[in-house]
């Protein structure tokens, strides 16, 4: 039932997710592998005529390199950049862990760091999750104020509604949101385009202050806003901005309404997603379900009555189950289930029933003691002989 639909949606779902991620794995292969290429083999030319140029070995020139890297995650750049660890900086660190972004261009590098970083991230993680949940419905709840108001609107403009006519109990159905949610393809639409508006404004800003193209910045407005946070690109880093304090309100807004509407439309999208996927479901079990018919039909063609054959048009899944079966004993359970719901609701047709087959079984008439051949009444079966002496006691007191 519920459980085998469940586990048919997640099983589809990671099928789904698996072919998605081999198809993805290919195409940036394919793209990205060239140019990888490409790019080491100028960096070998280059290490080639460095060692000779200044009459180094290439043992010595890859330990230096070594030793710029680990450097280099400590936060070390040969540019002059700002102190990753002064209030703003470690402010700006926070930021992206519970947000779950993570660009990794700032990681603590002592144990106490790393400790902390735990339990900080395991509290701030779930908070901020529950606090884009919220978001999510609040924002819902406004399009469902706004949708309804733009009708009670209308409806005043026609002269449906008093223009002096304000809201009645809180329980009515005219206060009531509920009739006025917005479809889930709704919603989608207008965090897309809130999405959309946020990155090309924050863009614009990234671009002339940041020194990226356009394009960089959609990129980079992307990876953060998405909580992916690769790291290639990091806004805020350099030593020195023009009206740096305003810079930095502004990238801290654009990244959390950045955030809050692209991981509200990802649950949207899952929300689609869950619907496409039991629409699949749905198309594979009917047609499952009519080519099992079909056989089910042709095997035993020269058994069935064509009573039972369109009686048998409309099963289901489960009552197929059981018709497979060769045994008789499960069809006929089947068939008294079918007969307790019919009894449940017909105790007096079941009264009439067991007196028609007491008189049958026994003989008609019955031969009946003096008492009863008086009063009329026969013995009955079960419950009808329990009701038939309490009436012939009431009879013979009367």
């Amino acid at each position: 039932g519920r459980l085998n639909a469940d586990n048919a949606r997640f099983l589809l779902l990671a099928v789904l997710i698996v072919l998605y991620m081999l198809c993805g794995a290919a195409v940036f292969s394919a793209i990205e592998l060239p140019t990888e290429r490409e790019t080491k083999e100028r960096w070998e030319e280059r290490l080639e005529n460095f060692t000779r140029r200044h009459n180094l070995s290439r043992a010595e020139l890859r330990h230096f390199l070594r030793e710029y890297e680990e450097a280099s995650v400590a936060g070390i750049r040969v540019d002059d950049i700002r102190p990753r660890w002064d209030f703003t900086g470690a402010f700006y660190f926070v930021g992206t862990v519970v947000s779950t972004i993570g660009f990794g261009m700032t990681t603590p590098a002592t144990v106490g760091g790393k400790i902390f970083l735990i339990f900080y991230g395991l509290i701030g993680c779930a908070g901020t999750i529950l606090f884009f949940n919220l978001f999510l419905e609040r924002l819902i709840t406004v399009i469902a104020y706004v949708m309804k108001s733009c009708h009670e609107r209308q409806l005043r403009r026609k002269g449906v509604l008093p223009h002096n006519g304000r809201r009645g109990s809180g329980t009515s159905e005219v206060d009531s949101l509920a009739g006025w949610k917005p479809s889930v393809y709704y919603v989608m639409l207008i965090l897309c385009v809130a999405s959309l508006i946020i990155s090309c404004c924050a863009s614009a800003m990234y671009t002339p202050i940041e020194g990226w193209s356009y394009f960089d910045s959609l990129y980079f407005c992307f990876v953060a806003f998405s909580t992916i946070g690769f790291g290639d690109l990091v806004s805020s880093q350099n030593i020195r901005y023009e009206s740096q304090g305003l810079y930095r309100f502004g990238n801290f807004v654009f990244i959390l309404m950045g955030v809050c509407c692209i991981y509200s439309l990802f649950n949207v999208i899952s929300i689609v997603i869950k619907q496409s996927i039991n629409w699949i479901l749905k198309k594979l079990a009917c047609k499952c379900c009519h080519r099992c018919q079909r056989r089910l039909f042709h095997s035993r063609r020269n058994v069935v009555m064509p009573g039972n054959v369109r009686s048998r048009r409309n099963i289901s899944i489960e009552t197929d189950v059981v018709n497979e079966s060769d045994t008789d004993g499960r069809r006929l359970s089947g068939e008294m289930i079918s007969m307790k719901d019919f009894l449940a609701s017909n105790k007096v047709s079941l009264a009439i029933m067991q007196k028609q087959l007491s008189e049958t079984a026994n003989g008609y008439p019955r031969q009946m003691s003096s008492n009863s051949k008086q009063n009329g009444f026969s013995g009955g079966v079960g419950a009808l002989a329990i009701m038939n002496n309490r009436l012939a006691e009431t009879s013979v007191d009367r």
